[in-house]
């Protein structure tokens, strides 16, 4: 446990933490991460921007089933169990209000009674809920990807500081997790553009052989492929491939 009344670190000390962790977030972050791994580079970083965190989880909240995405200790995660499964807690509200929710454990056990039970029983003594969300691009409204739950052991923790702090830092991880899906789809463009390019590059050498075998042009032998295509609900590429290996077998293997 900590103390965090006495000995709760002044707020430029504290700003300088959370300064370090967002450079830290904004390095590790990677165009190849899947999004449940940026999600708990983010719960592992913010565990670190604020003092009076001791755990973190990533709630991700869909139309389909809520699940926890990251955790800093899978045992805290009956926690956001037991929201999804009651349908309300703090991390729910903060989705649904996409802002933060901060309070002590004991405080909302008439309106939460499943989660505050099971924090009780956690040893969670406060908590802050704060909304991960996608700013608005291309013609689509902002987007709600994940409330990250944080958790201390004190009941004295967090403070509009810390929400302050959160809410610079999830807008901030919202950017990077935006930039890190824009790299992943640009990639998937260009390799989708490199396998267009190889499968013209395999038909304009079917069509070669084709020519030299029947003597024929371009346009005839481009209508065989297609005939045979048709013929055996193969597509082009392949019916070229097969072309192609056959020609390159010797006479007697054929």
């Amino acid at each position: 446990m900590r103390a965090v009344d006495d000995e709760r670190p002044d707020p430029v000390s504290r700003l300088d933490e959370a300064t370090e962790a967002l450079t830290e977030l904004r390095d590790a972050f990677t165009g190849e991460e899947s999004l449940d791994d940026a999600l708990q580079r983010v719960a592992e970083t913010a565990a670190r921007a604020v003092p009076d965190a001791d755990e973190v989880t990533v709630s991700v909240v869909t139309a389909d089933q809520p699940h926890t995405a990251a955790a800093t200790d899978r045992r805290l995660v009956v926690l956001d169990t037991e929201q999804y499964d009651s349908g309300r807690g703090p991390c729910l509200e903060a989705a649904l209000e996409l802002k933060p929710v901060r309070a002590v454990i004991g405080e909302h056990s008439e309106l939460w009674p499943e989660f505050e039970a099971a924090a009780k029983e956690a040893g969670v003594r406060a908590y802050l809920s704060v909304p991960v969300v996608l700013p608005a691009s291309d013609g689509t409204g902002a987007r709600h990807i994940g409330t990250l739950n944080i958790y201390s052991y004190t009941a004295a923790a967090f403070d509009p500081f810390d929400e302050g702090l959160m809410r610079l830092f999830t807008a901030a991880a919202s950017a990077t997790i935006t930039s890190a899906q824009r790299w992943r789809h640009s990639q998937g463009r260009v390799g989708q553009l490199e396998q267009a390019l190889e499968s013209r590059a395999v038909i304009e050498q079917a069509k070669g052989v084709l020519m030299a075998v029947h003597t024929c042009g371009a346009d005839e032998a481009f209508r065989m492929l297609v005939d045979r295509s048709q013929r055996a609900n193969i597509k082009l590429r392949d019916v070229a491939a097969t072309l192609l290996e056959s020609a390159s077998r010797p006479a007697k293997e054929r």
